[in-house]
């Protein structure tokens, strides 16, 4: 896979080390299997521009053009295949969200953490950033119940074709997703 998206990785990495001031790359700890932290590498859409008093501007005014572009192409998770690699995460499983939202899940929620986690997942296929955090952790815990080779296949199919009808992207209110603030119930 390494091999076939070297041309994608060179190009994307040309135009965002221009767009970024130099960095093409985003890290940044992410929760993986059993909770073992772990650094994730993305390619990096969006500037570090700050307002007056220090704070991150809101995503929607930090994603740059070409950022935009490679968001909407997906291509910002490619690099993703160097976790995969590494045995820190899979093709397939429930996306590793921050580290901040760890104590916030309820015991259902947390059993997400049982297997790695995946560039793409039953999540992503079924609303990505479009569904509510309660229906993407119950696709999530879905997805641990019923893991096959056959779903993964069913799912590495969706993902393409989501990518290529560009679905799912953005919220209604949020250049990526809200925040999770822990359940309401």
């Amino acid at each position: 896979m390494l091999i076939l998206t070297s041309p994608i990785w060179i190009i994307v990495t040309l135009w965002l080390t221009l767009s970024n001031g130099g960095r093409p790359f985003f890290f940044q700890q992410r929760p993986g299997k059993n909770n073992a932290i772990f650094t994730i590498v993305k390619f990096k859409t969006m500037t570090d521009k700050k307002d007056s008093g220090g704070k991150l501007l809101p995503d929607s005014e930090r994603i740059t053009w070409i950022g935009n572009i490679v968001r909407k192409l997906s291509l910002d998770e490619i690099p993703q295949m160097l976790n995969v690699l590494k045995g820190e995460m899979s093709l397939i499983g429930p996306r590793p969200l921050l580290v901040e939202y760890l104590p916030l899940y309820n015991e259902e929620q947390a059993r997400r953490h049982s297997i790695r986690p995946g560039i793409t997942g039953w999540a992503q296929v079924n609303g990505r950033n479009t569904i509510n955090w309660q229906k993407k952790f119950e696709y999530d815990v879905w997805y641990v119940d019923h893991i096959s080779f056959g779903l993964d296949v069913k799912i590495l199919f969706l993902t393409l074709l989501k990518v290529f009808q560009r679905e799912g992207i953005s919220s209604e209110s949020s250049a990526t997703m809200e925040k999770f603030t822990g359940n309401t119930l």
